[in-house]
């Protein structure tokens, strides 16, 4: 077993209309007055922001909204946040929405508590965050994990850069997740959402050291959870069972449990397809399903063992004779067949995209951080293997 540390301070308060406890939640930490952020006008329209807003007002704490957060959410919105919450004096930021609008909201409480960084700095990591405003998360969109990681995406309009950035600093205080909030969602959301909760989960899970068994196995049954229940909802999109197995096991995909003893985990697959998303702001986790199958044929061979114990745990898939390579390649096309079956993409043509050669070239160089880094546990992809793995899902290579 190797070394690990685990730190999951995030207050979860799961089940039905727990959105309505967010008022008192603020008050028990002794803040006076919270940021409101959210999305588009489903918030609104649904009754939702005013239901939370009612939370806040009954309890005594003052507020004030920003909206306008879209999906990869931008660092312009991040300012706007930071200069209204210091000229308001808030003191918490609420976020009402999923993954981009808690990432927004752990920028702006970052861009609050450290006046004299600019924001931008800790995402290109050439600034460390040791302080963030308090942020408290009402969960709308069962996928990112954002309410329990230390993570968070922004992209930079200029020159479309989509970077991460990793403290514990910015762990929320509390997260409330009611699945019924996600009832509304447009079944391409929903399924993108249990994508990105499966790739979550992967990213750790395929690694190319020794495992603890214990991970592993939670892992492969969060995995099969999420397949399961992804399937019921493209046919049963009011499931209140199936929307709560998902939504819980998006939080516990991103919240470090899954990556107890594995090094760390990939993420290959995440930095590919963050400049994807940065440049032709795809939906994140259709944009990984659409690159997933590339890496994992342009990997396996590392560590076939790895990908057949995935196909046979998680698909069911027999392993006869040993031939983990054949195993292997029975797994990656299962999981292809399970995002088909959920309607998802497997390569960039059904994304929506048809890359140029030039375009290739860019998205490469930016992933590499032009050509100073690699990227990858599995298998360290240079410069050249990202723009290969690239090639392969637009359709102009072969493996």
């Amino acid at each position: 077993m190797r070394n690990f540390e685990l730190y999951t301070p995030t207050r979860v308060v799961f089940g039905k209309d727990t959105h309505q406890q967010a008022g008192p939640l603020i008050l028990e930490l002794d803040c006076k007055k919270a940021l409101v952020h959210y999305g588009g006008k489903s918030a609104k329209e649904s009754g939702l922001l005013d239901e939370v807003c009612a939370s806040l007002k009954e309890a005594g704490v003052n507020y004030v909204t920003l909206g306008g957060v879209v999906p990869n959410p931008r660092l312009s919105k991040v300012y706007e946040g930071i200069d209204l919450c210091k000229k308001e004096g808030v003191d918490f930021i609420l976020a009402v929405g999923g993954g981009s609008v808690i990432d927004s909201a752990k920028a702006i409480g970052y861009g609050v508590a450290n006046p004299e960084v600019n924001v931008w700095e800790y995402y290109t990591k050439t600034q460390i965050p040791h302080k963030c405003l308090p942020i408290g998360a009402v969960v709308t969109i069962a996928a990112a994990g954002s309410e329990t990681s230390d993570s968070s995406v922004i992209t930079n309009e200029n020159g479309w850069l989509k970077r991460g950035c990793h403290s514990d600093a910015c762990r929320c205080k509390f997260a409330l997740l009611n699945p019924r909030l996600t009832y509304s969602l447009p079944q391409y959301q929903t399924e993108s959402g249990c994508v990105d909760i499966l790739m979550h989960t992967m990213e750790r899970y395929f690694v190319n050291i020794e495992t603890m068994e214990i991970v592993d196995g939670m892992s492969e049954a969060l995995m099969q959870t999420v397949i399961y229940n992804a399937r019921i909802l493209l046919k049963e999109p009011g499931n209140y069972n199936a929307r709560a197995e998902v939504m819980w096991a998006g939080s516990l995909s991103h919240n470090g449990l899954m990556g107890c003893g594995t090094g760390g985990g990939d993420w290959a697959c995440h930095q590919l397809e963050h400049e994807l998303s940065g440049m032709f702001d795809v939906t994140h986790g259709a944009g990984l399903a659409a690159i997933w199958g590339s890496w994992a044929r342009y990997v396996y061979d590392a560590n076939p063992e790895r990908f057949a114990q995935f196909a046979t745990n998680v698909f069911g898939i027999p392993c006869d004779g040993m031939d983990f390579e054949k195993t292997a390649l029975a797994g990656i096309e299962a999981m292809e067949d399970f995002f088909r079956s959920i309607q998802m993409p497997t390569n960039l043509k059904e994304l929506g995209l048809t890359l140029t050669d030039s375009q290739i070239q860019e998205l490469a160089f930016k992933c590499s951080h032009e050509d100073t880094r690699t990227i990858g546990m599995f298998k360290h992809l240079n410069l050249k293997d990202m723009e290969k793995i690239y090639q392969i899902a637009n359709g102009t290579a072969a493996i």
